[in-house]
């Protein structure tokens, strides 16, 4: 295939799988997609584990790397803060709320130390923290850089650039979308509802036609938020997207990294299983539910505060109930969730990701053929 989007990846089918797990990310680009490794919370030291990694286990193949810098944050900090300053503006009350929820499902709040908790770590999603992981990435070959969460820095637009990569962002409204290209950013991703994550509130069947319109081919765009098979990256392919983002497919692979216990949670959820909640980072974000997202929905919630404090207070406490319940836990089950979109209303195994790429591909031709037929009937 020789869309634009092909040519300027260097691959041969439009399949991008963003991934937190760097072996989801080089099993998909051996298979003949395009992974993306999310970089979102990592030390600069752990970036340079993860791509290094990676470099080993692509066998030459294309890879990416997404940024979270958010264009708009509450809390911007000064050169050389810290976790540590940053966690004294978080209330006491939230605490105790979040200890009390934990408590409440038979999970210990403050069981093991979680280095996201070490108050000399450099806080995530500062402009600071981003140029640092940027000098990492941009010492690997890779292919692509993205950023979520408002316009890439000019930096990154800027070094980019210089290194000869196209610089992506994600978008959930058409104006985003104008906003972007005349940015520069060389790429869309038109993410709909429907997406895990941070993700706006218009489905991805009308925002990737509006983007398209909007843009008006000046860069290329790609489809995302729900897309879990070949015959829906065809049917956004028909709408004038050239090639598909994808997420929540990768979390139910046998690489991925997820825990056993949300993997069965995924096989088990329907569509209608998930929420959009701040109560994970700040923002709304589309998650399985769960006792989490209840409680920060309920009455006694002191409600969630902004990026990057909510995520401070989440994160832990998540991966201490996560613990539990693989430890046997049952009540701290109820607690365990991620970040995934309504298509995990279309999971119904743990596959490796060869074989999810396959599936893509067979699928996808598959929606070809049918759609040829159609055509020679008219």
């Amino acid at each position: 295939m020789q869309t634009r989007l092909c040519q300027m990846l260097g691959i041969g089918f439009p399949l991008v799988a963003f991934s937190h797990c760097r072996d989801v990310v080089a099993a998909v680009s051996r298979a003949g997609g395009f992974g993306v490794f999310g970089a979102a919370g990592t030390t600069p030291e752990q970036l340079e584990i993860e791509l290094s990694w990676i470099d080993a286990h692509t066998d030459g193949h294309p890879y990416g790397v997404d940024l979270l810098v958010p264009e708009n944050l509450a809390f911007r900090t000064e050169a050389g803060a810290t976790q540590g300053s940053l966690a004294g503006k978080i209330p006491n009350s939230h605490r105790a709320f979040v200890h009390d929820l934990l408590r409440r499902h038979s999970v210990d709040p403050t069981a093991g130390r979680d280095p996201r908790e070490d108050p000399d770590r450099l806080p995530s999603y500062q402009f600071e923290t981003a140029e640092k992981l940027m000098d990492v990435a941009f010492r690997h070959p890779i292919r692509l850089i993205a950023n979520a969460l408002g316009v890439p820095p000019a930096s990154m637009r800027e070094r980019a650039r210089q290194h000869g990569i196209p610089c992506a962002a994600l978008v959930g409204a058409r104006e985003h979308a104008e906003r972007q290209v005349a940015a520069g950013v060389d790429i869309l991703v038109a993410q709909g509802g429907e997406a895990g994550g941070h993700c706006g509130e218009v489905s991805t069947l009308v925002l990737v036609p509006e983007v398209l319109r909007a843009t008006q081919g000046k860069v290329p765009v790609l489809a995302a938020g729900g897309i879990m098979t070949g015959r829906q990256m065809a049917a956004c392919m028909a709408m004038g997207a050239e090639g598909v983002w994808t997420g929540s497919v990768w979390l139910a692979t046998v690489e991925s990294e997820t825990s056993p216990v949300f993997r069965e949670k995924m096989v088990a959820a329907r569509s209608r299983d998930t929420v959009r909640s701040r109560g994970r980072t700040g923002k709304p974000a589309r998650q399985l539910r769960s006792a989490w997202t209840d409680a920060w929905e309920g009455p006694d919630s002191p409600a969630p505060l902004p990026m990057p404090l909510q995520g401070m207070l989440s994160e832990p406490a998540m991966a201490r109930a996560t613990r539990a319940a693989e430890a046997g836990n049952a009540q701290a089950r109820a607690l365990v969730s991620y970040f995934v979109g309504q298509g995990v209303g279309l999971v119904e195994d743990i596959p490796d990701c060869r074989q999810v790429v396959a599936g893509f591909m067979t699928d996808f031709a598959a929606a070809l053929e049918d759609m040829q037929r159609v055509a020679q009937s008219l």
